[in-house]
């Protein structure tokens, strides 16, 4: 079976790098970039603007290739790569949630952006806490790392 998909828009940002970049949107605080949503979709935008944050779904264009098992950003040991947020995966998706500034026709200006300048986007989805907010959760070996996500900046493992 094969999937495809079509961006419905870019993602613009400060970072034309991978080396460097906040590895989460946590460590991207104040950081503002934009979307541009291709004008085929600008309707889906209605009613956007009435929320805080948004989350973005997008291609990780920048990424080829994976294993699975890798050293994360985080750590110093080897993890799976499913148990992991590195950007290489067999299908290259990222998920960051942002905050939502304004939207202005088919233009979104964001914050706290963590990802590559020219970043194709394959969707938005409003944030709810009441939805995705979990409780009595678990976070694995991210538990002892999870401070040091505001701070970390991706390196050249990941090229």
């Amino acid at each position: 079976m094969k999937i495809e998909y079509q961006p419905i828009g870019i993602i613009h940002t400060p970072y034309t790098d991978l080396a460097g970049m906040p590895i989460q949107p946590i460590g991207a605080e104040g950081v503002e970039g934009t979307v541009e949503v291709f004008a085929e979709y600008r309707d889906g935008l209605q009613d956007l603007d009435g929320f805080s944050h948004i989350i973005l779904l997008y291609h990780l264009h920048g990424s080829t290739g994976y294993k699975l098992h890798v050293m994360p950003f985080l750590d110093t040991e080897q993890r799976g790569l499913f148990a992991t947020r590195a950007p290489k995966r067999p299908n290259p998706i990222g998920l960051s949630v942002v905050r939502l500034r304004k939207v202005e026709g088919c233009v979104l200006s964001v914050e706290n952006v963590d990802m590559l300048d020219g970043t194709p986007l394959l969707d938005i989805k409003p944030y709810i806490p009441a939805f995705d907010a979990q409780r009595q959760v678990r976070s694995g070996w991210f538990a002892k790392a999870i401070g040091m996500g505001a701070h970390k900046k991706s390196d050249d493992r990941f090229r």
